[in-house]
Parts: C-alpha cells; sequence; structure tokens
C-alpha cells in the first residue's frame, strides 16, 4: 500500500477523494495535489484484493458484492486520517452516489473532486496506458455505473483536457478560493 507524504495533524484536516472513471488521470492528479498541499497520498487501488484485480484484469466488471469490502477499507482509512487530524488524498472511482455517500460519511471534511470527461479521450488514454490490472474492456461498464455527483455532494469538478499539472494546480486554487471565503 503506497502512502506518499505526512502532513501536519490538524483539527480542520481534510480529505479529498479524487473520482472518476478508469483512465480519467485520478492516480496522477491526486498525487499531484497531494504533493501540492503536503498532504497525505494513497491510490485506493491498493485497497483491492487479489480477486478483484484478477477480476479486472481478465475484463469482468465489479458488482456490488466486490466492491464492498473494497469501499469499506478505503472508508475506514479516510476516518483514521480524520481522526488523526490528517488531510489526505485518496484515489477512488466513486463512481455511484451509494458508494460515494458511504465514503464522505455525511462530513463535510471529506470533499470529492470529479475528474469529468468524454468516452473518446478516455478510451485513447487507456489504449495507451501499459501495466495496469484495469482492462479497456471495461471503460463501457464504467461509464454505465457512473452517476455524476450533483451539486448537492459540493464536487469540485474538473475536465481531464488539460495537462495533469494544470488540473491539479485548478482544483488546488479552488480550495484555496474556499478557504478564503469561508467555505
Amino acid at each position: 500500500m503506497a502512502v506518499h507524504g505526512t502532513g501536519p495533524a490538524t483539527p480542520d484536516a481534510q480529505v479529498l477523494i479524487v473520482m472518476g472513471v478508469s483512465g480519467s488521470g485520478k492516480s496522477t492528479v491526486a498525487a499531484l495535489i497531494a504533493e501540492r498541499l503536503g498532504w497525505t497520498f494513497i491510490d485506493g487501488d491498493s485497497f483491492h484484493g487479489p480477486e478483484n484485480v484478477a477480476k479486472m484484469h481478465a475484463g469482468h466488471a465489479l458488482d456490488d458484492a466486490d466492491r464492498a469490502p473494497w469501499l469499506a477499507r478505503i472508508a475506514a482509512w479516510i476516518q483514521a486520517r480524520l481522526e488523526a487530524g490528517e488531510s489526505a488524498v485518496v484515489v477512488c472511482s466513486a463512481l455511484r452516489r451509494a458508494y460515494r455517500e458511504g465514503l464522505t460519511r455525511g462530513s463535510r471534511r471529506v470533499r470529492l473532486v470529479y475528474l469529468a470527461g468524454d468516452r473518446a479521450l478516455i478510451a485513447r488514454r487507456l489504449a495507451e496506458r501499459h501495466g495496469h490490472f484495469m482492462s479497456p474492456l471495461l471503460l463501457d461498464s464504467q461509464f454505465a455505473a457512473l452517476e455524476a455527483p450533483g451539486p448537492d455532494e459540493h464536487p469540485i469538478t474538473v475536465g481531464i483536457a488539460d495537462p495533469p499539472a494544470l488540473i491539479a494546480d485548478q482544483v488546488v486554487t479552488r480550495l484555496a478560493q474556499e478557504r478564503e471565503a469561508g467555505r
């Protein structure tokens, strides 16, 4: 399980969940956000059990029963960060609202960063990606499962057409603007 960075403990700690379909750039953007903020980073894929990895590698979509223990492990990790007063960034597809509700547990200290992109761009990216266990054949199932976050979930929504560094900068700027506005 790769964890990078250890930010200072604070009572106003926050956890960002960088979400979106496979190939949207979640891991790259999340690592850059964490680096810029000096926060802990972890890729939610590291919480998958070997059976889930094998299933996805074979081109089979996970079902809710497959995802439940994975999401529970991520939710526990998020809660532990908040209880420790440690701000962090975690990658998790979090495609369905019900998944996000289980991850955020209604806490305003857990924020969604939704990387939104069109199917054609993401399909190109997946075709160029090597060494990842997620089969490009699962892209349609990812889009079929995707329930984009609604305004009531207070997401930071960013398009993925820009380079990852620029996307990360946009997120960090938005967080700073919200802090200044007292949100």
